[in-house]
């Protein structure tokens, strides 16, 4: 098979319809609403993309990941949903619940609009668990002015085990936007935290093009003060949508309540960019008494800043689980299929897999990786050990194993650097996702592209190529690519506009000392998510191919390089769904 000949694209492109806007390369999510997709029978949901293992209502649209939390022996996940339709419209917080993060039962929708204070919209927010075991749900309410302001919610009954009934108290609002603020830009307040006598939360907003932490104060979580300052902000970033902001331990992977301060931990700051529709954060040093975040000089703000993931991820938000000790991270999987046709397929979004997150042991980012929980799943497994030197060209087929059902765990080793290409100084001005889209699978290079064809049909025709490739820089010091190319990943005619990105991100890796590198992609329909190095970078990516669906799909191990890499282990799982998602949504 002439490999190098099947990986050239095919003509694709991106453009502005349905459910996002494109520009500059990015996708924006719409608020337009269409009523004809505003109902879908159950009975007339397509299945052919719908994901087996991710979180996934039977039906309609989802975006972010309200409040997730671990109360009295289970998990509580609260998330943006439309029971209507499958578009963006009419959002409620809809509540399932989990005993292992994987299992997942619906409950009636915990917060919805009813009152003058939220008629006109219940946005995101977060939980905070009080004093006494007392949840508390804050929120953005959109009042008769169409305001954002923060409210607040309670459950009916604290001693029913799966909190079904929430109340909204008619001292709402807690917080509104003072006259000097962007009434429109100001929502998603944060889990609070409790120091020196004062609880403290966040709310998104922007000052001009400025984004802002408005940071607020309160003794008794009821009667909050705006403070003199904010905790945090930075010019040219726009508004900061679904802040975050927690503790991370400096020694291990151990979680850590969200009001922990000291010296023996950092913190992780993390916004979602409206301007762009990615998440960018920053680790740093929070002094509680000032209430001041000040990035390390390792950490920037805005665009040029970390991510936590560079694909379709957004609108994250983390918890503590006092159960294992562990702090784990939800994000919103945004639906790249932006066909109007395809939307009536009845459902629209998905939750990325959640994952435990921690303090890299350099301090200078975090690291992830889907929770522990998730292997339960794994059935059929196949090994793949000490694959040596894959020739230029080469695919190896991972065969024994529903391909587009998979977890696949491969570490590749590299006898020799000295043939990596010449990093241009030029792309210095570029985005991960620029360079990847100039250096796409079918570009041959000196040490890669090397990695996975997911999501690949027998011939190749179409695919979802994830893969590394080395540079070398005029400092003569390594840089290492990570890309998950959706571009070819599907073989739809041009008049379906779909968002097919070249998603990419860099590799914080010493490969001159190591010499091997790992990639985990979880592989789930029309999901390929993926961890390089230990999680250090990950790249989730939505694709919906034609051809590479259910059993016709493929999984190949791949190099294009001029110089041969080696398998050094090869494990893949047949994943199976769980016995329960929320199959009992019927609200």
């Amino acid at each position: 098979m002439d490999f190098v000949r099947k990986l050239v694209p095919l003509f694709l492109f991106a453009s502005c319809v349905l459910l996002v806007t494109i520009n500059d390369n990015r996708v924006k999510a719409s608020h337009r609403v269409y009523s004809r997709l505003q109902s879908v029978p159950a009975g007339e949901v397509k299945q052919l993309h719908r994901t087996a293992y991710h979180f996934q209502p039977p039906q309609h649209w989802i975006n972010d990941p309200n409040g997730p939390m671990y109360f009295n022996g289970l998990y509580h996940l609260f998330y943006q949903y439309n029971p209507k339709g499958s578009v963006w419209g009419n959002i409620v917080w809809a509540h399932s619940i989990s005993k292992d993060l994987i299992n997942w039962e619906a409950l009636p929708h915990a917060v919805f609009p009813s009152k003058p204070f939220d008629v006109n919209g219940t946005w995101s927010g977060s939980v905070t668990i009080l004093p006494g075991n007392r949840p508390v749900i804050l929120y953005t309410g959109l009042d008769n002015d169409k305001r954002q302001i923060q409210n607040y919610a309670v459950p009916a009954n604290v001693s029913d085990p799966y909190l079904r009934e929430w109340l909204k108290p008619d001292d709402n609002p807690l917080v509104i936007p003072s006259s000097d603020m962007n009434a429109s830009q100001f929502r998603d307040p944060t889990t609070a935290w409790w120091h020196g006598g004062h609880w403290r939360m966040l709310v998104g907003g922007k000052r001009k093009h400025r984004g802002m932490a408005w940071l607020y104060r309160s003794k008794d979580f009821k009667h909050w003060v705006k403070a003199k300052h904010a905790l945090h902000s930075a010019s040219q970033t726009g508004m900061w949508e679904c802040p975050d902001f927690f503790p991370v331990s400096l020694h291990g992977k151990n979680g850590m309540d969200t009001s922990k301060v000291g010296e023996d931990v950092k913190h992780v700051f993390k916004v979602s960019l409206d301007e762009t529709r990615y998440e960018y954060y920053t680790v740093g040093k929070y002094d509680p008494e000032g209430d001041i975040y000040l990035p390390d000089n390792t950490s920037v703000d805005g665009r040029d800043g970390l991510r936590l993931d560079y694909g379709n991820f957004y609108a994250s938000k983390t918890f503590f689980d006092p159960s294992k000790n562990r702090r784990i991270l939800w994000g919103w999987a945004n639906e790249s299929d932006t066909a109007e046709d395809d939307t009536a397929k009845g459902w629209a979004g998905i939750q990325a897999i959640p994952r435990e997150v921690w303090l890299s042991p350099d301090g200078k980012q975090v690291l992830q990786w889907p929770v522990a929980e998730l292997e339960t799943l794994r059935g059929q497994k196949v090994d793949l050990k000490s694959i040596q030197n894959i020739i230029p060209g080469k695919l190896v087929e991972v065969q024994g194993i529903t391909a587009a059902q998979a977890d696949v765990d491969v570490t590749f080793s590299l006898a020799s650097l000295d043939k990596a290409e010449e990093f241009d100084p030029n792309w210095e001005k570029l985005d991960a996702e620029s360079v990847c889209a100039l250096k796409r699978s079918h570009v041959q290079g000196g040490i890669g592209p090397f990695g996975l064809a997911t999501l690949a049909s027998q011939n190749l025709e179409e695919f979802t190529p994830v893969f590394f490739r080395v540079f070398k820089t005029k400092a003569n010091k390594h840089k290492v690519l990570m890309c998950s190319d959706a571009k070819g990943s599907t073989l739809r005619p041009f008049d379906i506009k779909q968002y097919r990105p070249s998603f990419a991100g860099y590799v914080d890796v010493d490969l001159a000392a190591e010499k091997k590198i790992s990639l985990r992609s979880l592989i789930d329909h029309s999901v390929v998510e993926s961890f390089a190095a230990g999680g250090k970078t990950c790249i989730l990516s939505r694709v919906y191919p034609t051809l590479a669906v259910n059993d016709a799909a493929h999984l190949f191990v791949f190099n294009n390089g001029t110089e041969p890499v080696s398998v050094q282990t090869l494990s893949a799982w047949s994943m199976s769904p769980p016995k329960l998602m929320n199959q009992n949504l019927d609200f």
